[in-house]
């Protein structure tokens, strides 16, 4: 018998780091030991600083009024409690901790000859390892927990140690009360009917609220990485409604929570089985040629896949004008979600996957939450924990953690294709059904929406899309992060802001951000005259559904509902 060939060093690391923890680490650490000078540089900026904390102690405990050596960020929940300020031991704490803090991730960016994609990962995790010290984590620490402990007589520790339990079993850290909401009933409630099912999708029409609608209807692709009904949330903050109200015919994808018979389903099927045939449907029930086709995230990187796939046949296609929302098609900066992204890092995720046929929802929502440990978890061990408040009754929240898996094969794909090798934004090297694809032959009108504070799709990677086509674009970057910046409906109390103007074959975002005015409110307004312009007349509207395509559920339908 043939003796099994060791694992390499390499093989054994790839299974225990698979995200090159320690590699980066290392990498850094050793840089560092061989350049004592720099070393000492930076280690004298410490001491400089160190010594300005003393000298700012001493200061404040003197009755003086000065500014904090290293000031907290603007919008971090953590020293928002007064005592942070005024008790001399709990500001002395803040004031250690973000010194040594900043100056331990700054030394990591500062690291001599080590390559740039490295000092990022090793600086991300440096980061989380940061964050999870923070004083503010700890009892004895955080004057707020100690201050509830006292005038709750010992409750909210109770109440902590009893949510921490909860979380234990459950193996995750709450963000919401799971029984908040129930589906079709608090959330998802625009009416329509599910006009067409496969194994893949289910389509819904939505009921129209005028007499009138445009001729064009819209077609949106949700991200099939979370359920559809972000854009169905509550009344006042549906985007589905916001549009059936203003005069259109709206269908949306509802995406099967697949299992593990899906695990062999490829990124095609999503486009073709999915998108494209539900395009037909469409345009069956409707009697138009053409639709408005708008995508989200991944269902716009996946829409602008179909449209240069359509182009290259040089027909008419049925996409007459469409939508991006938070999408990247270049993928070579793609934020900090490149920390979990090398030909280590997808090996290790394939052989996972493998198992079962696809990731678990809960593993992708967990990825996410580490892209910003401070708000998405260490927020929730405090209120929880420390304070002892139960998990907030939020819609988005709920949505968020009601999570999908994704097939196998497919995940592969999107990571290889995309983030590893970023094949979409070079010509033809992408072939999808036997026809290779070239965004330039893209001529059909864009819009496209970025937001300010998105860390998944980082708006200066999206603006991209302008530079790659050749037709119209127009280009919106609105405020907030990835998920509220698109929650954006009009309100006169709203605070949101929005920059909006023309973007045709621009490269440069902050020149483009340069030249165009920030405007109040909501960009959906925006968006909707700018449909009313690609829509054509307006017509009477259509009934749910036809006889080819019969209603067969009232929405939000069946596959929503999936655990």
């Amino acid at each position: 018998m043939k003796p099994t060939k060791p694992n390499s060093f390499e093989s054994i690391m790839s299974q225990v780091d698979p995200f090159g923890v320690m590699k980066s680490l290392s990498a850094v650490q050793a840089t560092w030991l061989q350049h004592p000078e720099n070393l000492n540089s930076e280690v004298q900026h410490l001491m400089h600083s160190s010594y300005e904390l003393w000298q700012q102690a001493f200061n404040r405990s003197s009755g003086m009024t000065v500014d904090d050596v290293i000031p907290p960020v603007k919008y971090d929940e953590r020293f928002k409690a007064s005592a942070w300020i005024e008790n001399p031991w709990f500001d002395m704490v803040k004031e250690m901790y973000l010194v040594y803090g900043h100056w331990l991730v700054d030394a990591v960016y500062n690291t001599p000859d080590v390559d740039d994609k490295t000092k990022r990962r090793a600086a991300f995790w440096t980061r989380h390892a940061v964050d999870a010290m923070s004083p503010s984590n700890f009892f004895w620490t955080n004057p707020l927990a100690q201050l509830k402990f006292f005038m709750s007589g010992g409750q909210s520790l109770r109440n902590g140690f009893e949510l921490w339990l909860k979380d234990f079993d459950n193996k995750n850290i709450s963000m919401v009360d799971p029984e908040a909401f129930t589906v079709g009933k608090d959330i998802a409630t625009t009416e329509g009917k599910v006009v067409f099912r496969n194994e893949l999708l289910e389509l819904i029409q939505y009921t129209p609220t005028t007499k009138k609608v445009n001729a064009l209807p819209i077609f949106i692709i949700s991200p099939w990485i979370n359920k559809y009904y972000i854009l169905d949330l509550t009344s006042d903050k549906s985007l589905v409604k916001f549009l059936v109200d203003s005069g259109f015919t709206v269908f949306i994808t509802s995406w099967k929570n697949p299992g593990s018979d899906l695990r062999d389903t490829i990124f095609e099927d999503y486009l073709f089985k999915g998108a494209l045939t539900a395009i037909d449907v469409i345009r069956d029930i409707t009697g138009q040629q053409q639709v408005h086709a708008a995508g989200y995230c991944i269902g716009g990187t996946m829409l602008t896949m179909l449209m240069a796939w359509l182009n290259k046949a040089k027909e008419e296609t049925p996409i007459a004008s469409w939508t991006l929302f938070t999408t990247l098609v270049d993928f070579e900066s793609p934020g900090d979600i490149e920390v979990f992204i090398d030909e280590t890092s997808i090996k290790w995720l394939e052989e996972k996957m493998e198992a079962d046929g696809f990731l678990d929802g809960n593993d992708m929502g967990m990825s996410f939450r580490m892209l910003r440990p401070n708000s998405l978890i260490w927020r929730y061990v405090m209120q929880s924990y420390l304070y002892g408040a139960s998990p907030p009754p939020l819609d988005v929240l709920f949505w968020n953690t009601d999570c999908t898996r994704l097939p196998a094969k497919m995940h592969s794909f999107y990571l290889r294709e995309m983030y590893l090798n970023n094949n979409l934004v070079k010509p033809n090297a992408l072939k999808i059904n036997k026809r290779s694809i070239d965004l330039g032959n893209i001529t059909q009108p864009l819009y496209a929406v970025g937001t300010e504070q998105d860390h998944i799709a980082p708006w200066k990677e999206s603006f991209k899309i302008a530079g790659l086509i050749n037709a119209p674009v127009r280009y919106i970057l609105a405020t907030s992060g990835h998920i509220m910046g698109i929650i954006n409906p009009p309100n006169p109390e709203s605070k949101r802001r929005y920059w909006v103007g023309d973007a045709t074959g621009q490269n440069d975002p902050d020149k483009w951000q340069g030249t165009v005015k920030k405007q109040p409110g909501s960009w959906w307004e925006d968006w909707a005259k700018w449909l009313d312009e690609q829509s054509g007349t307006k017509i009477d509207a259509p009934t749910v559904g036809s006889k080819k395509y019969p209603p067969l559920a009232n929405a939000p339908g069946d596959y929503v509902l999936e655990k």
